[in-house]
């Protein structure tokens, strides 16, 4: 016998054994099929991808394609450049991560290594510009401005820049021709992000990592036809990097060239009269606040009547995009978005929200006819009108007596709006308003195209805002917390506001609506707007959508694909009443409050039509605005901050219209002079070889314009005062005084001080108890 006991296998054992068993055996089953499904089954397809990784591809970025003007002048295309670039890739495989290059090729471009080191550095949300945002694995532009001789030398000492190249390229460049600057309506470029080329991998028009990409304004909105196709040439290489040979080469389509409906010397034309009109503000006291007007900022329209064509869009202040070119430096990137310089990136025309004052009140004429009320009235255009206790004052106090709509928009009578905004409040139940009150007010608004964008092919347009019942629930909605928590019945001004708020925020009250039919309190539009509206006016009714592209013609000159006017509604008026309105807006510049700044104009050949604005808004000085059209245009200006309508906007307007049409100072027309007296219908030529011809444009149009409009106090009603040009002004007769007469005759004793018995008017969300009645001319 042995000494070693004899061990059985017990059940659980031999199970165990089975189980592990299994497992090995299934594991190795599951490895030799995916070896088979790699080697035999998938074989063939994963040796050609397994080739592919010796193809390295070299992409040839495509020429963007130009953008002009309706005449065919560059407004933006591109030159050629020498530009030193940086491969981060690169760099990063060095010990010190390439400083010592970085630093070294500084001293070359006569920049600063703090500077070359910013430019290479990657965007995030904590790192300021300059930095690059395009894709970390594409070469990094340092500079574009380049002489030959450094580019000779970083060539020729090629080992001691490595990751450093330095060659000549296309680059985008912002002509300015005759110095229309036109800066918020080209937009500029910058390199594309890895979002947007994973975002469009899928569509019809992916993005390359050497892409640039429209950041605003046309380039943006026209980016997929002026990019064009990169080129891409794959090579196959070895283990080592060495070219084999050329595989596969697909050559570069160049972008379409955009035809736009600007006119470079009215665009030139138009930022000069709106610049100097703020300058020009600048320089007036304003009794009001007891210091000049600050005009800080402002948006002009050229618009033409019969498509919704857009002649010419400035907006002030601007920049010069051509600080996007190459990479935007630390400086100026702070300049285009700080604070301080008041945001020149945004393009007030579409995106700048004021009040619009009386330039509003063609809508609540509207309004009141589809509401049931007579054009012909008569109507009580007193001095003032009360809601219980609470005076809303005429502009300036002025009585006119019983008179018609017309006469109301020729006078900017505010009183009579009241009145009828009044008493359709009171029909749809005022404080109890019915289940499905009428609003004739604020439907004719949205009517008119307000509360939405107007559709112009811009990006990031705003919509304005019409301060109807909804709105003020859901605006209630979202402040009444905030409103409650700060609100004091008998504390500041501010705090009385916000409890009454707090309280009775979400009802329509009577002082919302008086103010808002004078285009005050909480009514908010943008240039656009305005001016399409007007333009329907002149046109018989059509809302056009606002268009600035007007052709893609294609590289090769072959294919001309015309933008067509397209129209987004109708105007809520019949012919009747729009005829009426016609002929009131007429009135208005030749005896009404526009009237002085219209002496000399040849209304017989061309009939002018306008409306005055001075909105007010609480804790600012007034904004500006001046609305007007012909038969062939629309313009309106705005200026922020800048004092009357026919004071700071009109002067500047009457200047558009006189270069548009060649108007002297006497009054005659000289066709030599003018501009562009009936809108550019056709499309520029084409050559053959496909370039398209360009006309001569002057150096400054500006300058070589029509003559200016007679100055301000050149002539002067009754006793005028002619040394300050806000206020003086020509009229025909006592019974025509605009505002600016009434305004003399209350500085020589003939009326009240302004805000004695004439409080200012109301701001956002104040309640018609406290609320100052609104004013606007």
């Amino acid at each position: 016998m042995t000494n070693i006991p004899e061990t059985g296998r017990s059940s659980r054992v031999q199970i165990r054994l089975v189980v592990i068993q299994v497992l090995v055996i299934s594991l190795l089953g599951t490895l030799g099929g995916r070896l088979w499904y790699l080697q035999i089954r998938e074989g063939d397809q994963y040796a050609k991808e397994a080739t592919g990784n010796h193809v390295q591809q070299v992409v040839q970025p495509a020429v963007r394609g130009s953008i002009l003007d309706a005449r065919g002048v560059p407004l933006a295309d591109n030159e050629t450049r020498l530009v030193v670039s940086a491969s981060r890739t690169e760099l990063l495989k060095m010990k010190d991560d390439g400083k010592a290059v970085l630093t070294k090729l500084a001293g070359v471009l006569g920049m600063t290594p703090k500077e070359v080191r910013e430019k290479v550095r990657l965007c995030d949300a904590e790192t300021p510009q300059p930095c690059w945002n395009g894709s970390p694995y594409q070469p990094i532009p340092i500079t574009d401005e380049a002489t030959p001789k450094q580019t000779l030398q970083i060539r020729e000492r090629a080992e001691d820049f490595p990751g450093i190249t330095a060659e000549p390229q296309a680059v985008r460049r912002y002509t300015a021709p005759g110095k229309a600057n036109t800066a918020q309506v080209l937009g500029y470029l910058s390199p594309v992000t890895d979002e947007e080329i994973q975002k469009a991998q899928d569509t019809d028009s992916p993005y390359l990592r050497s892409d640039m990409v429209g950041r605003s304004g046309i380039e943006r909105q026209y980016d997929k036809q002026l990019r064009g196709k990169a080129g891409v040439t794959r090579y196959e290489v070895d283990k080592l990097g060495r070219v084999l040979g050329q595989s596969q080469a697909d050559a570069a389509e160049p972008g379409a060239h955009l035809v736009t409906s600007i006119d470079a010397r009215v665009q030139r034309i138009a930022e000069y009269q709106l610049d100097q009109a703020m300058k020009d503000a600048r320089k007036v006291h304003d009794r009001n606040t007891g210091r000049t007007y600050e005009a800080d900022s402002g948006a002009v329209v050229v618009m033409e009547a019969k498509t919704g064509r857009v002649v010419a869009m400035a907006s002030n202040p601007t920049y010069d995009p051509n600080a996007w070119v190459g990479g935007i430096s630390a400086k100026d990137y702070a300049a285009l978005t700080g604070k301080k310089s008041n945001y020149p990136l945004l393009n007030r025309a579409t995106q700048g929200l004021s009040a619009p004052g009386s330039i509003f009140k063609v809508v609540p004429t509207a309004a009141a006819i589809q509401a049931g009320y007579s054009f012909e009235g008569p109507y009580e255009c007193s001095s003032s009108y009360s809601i219980g206790g609470q005076v809303f004052k005429n502009f300036e106090s002025q009585n006119h007596g019983p008179i018609s709509l017309g006469r109301a928009l020729e006078v900017s009578c505010d009183t009579v709006f009241y009145r009828l905004s009044h008493e359709e409040w009171k029909r749809d139940g005022g404080n109890k308003p019915k289940k499905e009150p009428n609003d004739w007010f604020y439907k004719t608004a949205h009517q008119f195209g307000l509360g939405e964008t107007t559709g112009i092919d811009l990006p990031n347009e705003v919509t304005g805002r019409v301060p109807d019942r909804q709105w003020k629930k859901d605006y209630w909605q979202a402040n009444k917390d905030a409103w409650c928590k700060n609100g004091k019945k008998d504390g500041s001004y501010a705090e009385r506001i916000a409890y009454e708020n707090c309280l009775e925020g979400n009802r329509l009250r009577a002082g919302d609506s008086v103010n808002y039919s004078i285009g005050q309190g909480d009514t908010l539009v943008t240039p656009i707007q305005m001016a399409t509206i007007y333009a329907a006016i002149s046109n018989g009714g059509t809302l056009y959508d606002p268009t600035v592209g007007k052709a893609v013609i294609s590289p090769d000159g072959k294919t001309v694909t015309e933008i067509e006017p397209k129209a987004h509604g109708k105007l809520p008026t019949s012919k009747k009443t729009l005829a009426q309105m016609d002929e009131a807006l007429e009135g208005v510049a030749t005896r009404g409050t526009a009237a002085w700044r219209f002496g000399g104009w040849p209304q017989d050949e061309i009939p002018m039509h306008a409306k005055t604005g001075t909105a007010e808004v609480y804790g600012k000085q007034t904004t500006s605005w001046f609305a007007t059209y012909t038969k062939d245009y629309s313009i309106v200006m705005t200026i922020s901050q800048g004092g009357t309508g026919s004071g700071a906007s009109a002067p500047a307007v009457r200047n558009i219209y006189n270069a548009l049409y060649g108007v002297t100072e006497g009054g005659a027309i000289d066709k030599k002079k003018a501009l562009l007296p009936t809108p550019q219908k056709t499309l520029p030529e084409v050559r053959t070889d496909g370039t398209i011809k360009s006309p001569k444009i002057s150096k400054d149009p500006a300058k070589n314009s029509a003559t200016p409009a007679p100055d301000a106090g050149a002539t002067t009603p009754q006793d005028g005062d002619p040394a300050d040009p806000q206020q003086a002004g020509t009229t025909p007769s006592p019974e025509n005084t605009n505002r600016d007469t009434r305004r003399r005759e209350r500085r020589r004793g003939g009326g009240p001080r302004r805000g004695a018995g004439r409080p200012r008017a109301r701001s956002r969300h104040r309640s018609a108890r406290t609320a100052s009645p609104g004013t606007a001319s």
